[in-house]
């Protein structure tokens, strides 16, 4: 088959299988099962591909038209220029959450202690760490198995000269020292909304990760509190927020005494992270 016939049969394939986007997904299937890029779909549209690629991108398609993620199956994402190892243990990465790591960069000293909270895949922490000076940092998460992701992708991502190291801990609960920066994506959907989301995210990624029960809020009612105690004077805390819940965390932050509330807004213009400082008069 050519590359012309492939790209057409997998587009209708998606496009079939009820997948938003097919012409897209059918162009990033091609190019990683294929070694086919964009270009190759106008000027070279007549080459053939070898039967071995075709294998493995027949059994990539059709996994795929079951609504199973495509960073699943491929078991790389990508995230703030890296690729990051996933699978159904941890969130996949997403474009939104690169907001919260481009804010707090800003603003991250060298030297820094970083302490992410629930930390899933360990993007976020690990991308701070990636593009910071001697910064270190703590990654913290309830679940054994995401942990045991976001440890493989710290080995993978920064190696063993970066100071970094990963908690399993009930939030806070074995928590010990304190922070420059708290960064944190915790669960922020609501209970009732999250059988509504698209089968990729619904049926695939872990429940317990998108999950703040009834309000949404309830993780940040929990860690913001704690998170105080955590943070060193002056210190800063960047939350990743769901579209409406700017005005609510914002009022969380503020009645636990934290200063220079901004709510930081997505690209579609809808809000996306809180982030606060502790004031230096603070305990």
């Amino acid at each position: 088959m050519t590359v012309s016939e492939i790209f057409e049969s997998v587009k209708d394939s998606l496009f079939k299988g009820s997948i938003s986007e097919p012409e897209n997904e059918a162009r990033l299937l091609l190019e990683i099962y294929c070694d086919i890029n964009r270009s190759d779909l106008v000027l070279n549209k007549d080459k053939e591909i070898s039967e071995d690629k075709l294998e493995a991108l027949r059994g990539a398609l059709n996994q795929r038209i079951t609504h199973r993620p495509l960073w699943y199956i491929t078991g790389k994402a990508p995230f703030m220029g890296l690729d990051f190892s996933v699978d159904e243990r941890v969130l996949i990465p997403r474009a939104d959450t690169e907001i919260l790591v481009e804010e707090a960069l800003r603003d991250l000293r060298d030297g820094s202690r970083i302490l992410d909270m629930c930390t899933g895949s360990g993007c976020i922490l690990i991308s701070l760490l990636k593009y910071s000076n001697d910064c270190s940092g703590v990654g913290v998460d309830i679940s054994e198995g995401a942990l045991e992701v976001s440890k493989q992708n710290a080995a993978d991502i920064l190696g063993k000269e970066v100071d970094i190291k990963f908690v399993q801990s009930d939030l806070f609960e074995n928590v010990d020292g304190t922070y420059e920066v708290i960064v944190s994506n915790p669960p922020y959907i609501a209970s009732k909304e999250v059988d509504g989301l698209m089968p990729e995210v619904k049926d695939y990624e872990p429940r317990m990760a998108l999950d703040g029960e009834e309000s949404g809020l309830v993780f940040y009612e929990k860690i913001i509190p704690e998170a105080k105690k955590r943070l060193a004077k002056g210190g800063s805390i960047y939350f990743e927020i769901g579209y409406d819940q700017g005005e609510a965390v914002r009022e969380l932050l503020e009645k636990e005494g934290f200063i220079e509330v901004r709510i930081i807004k997505d690209y579609a213009g809808l809000d996306r992270v809180a982030c606060a400082v502790k004031s230096v008069l603070d305990d």
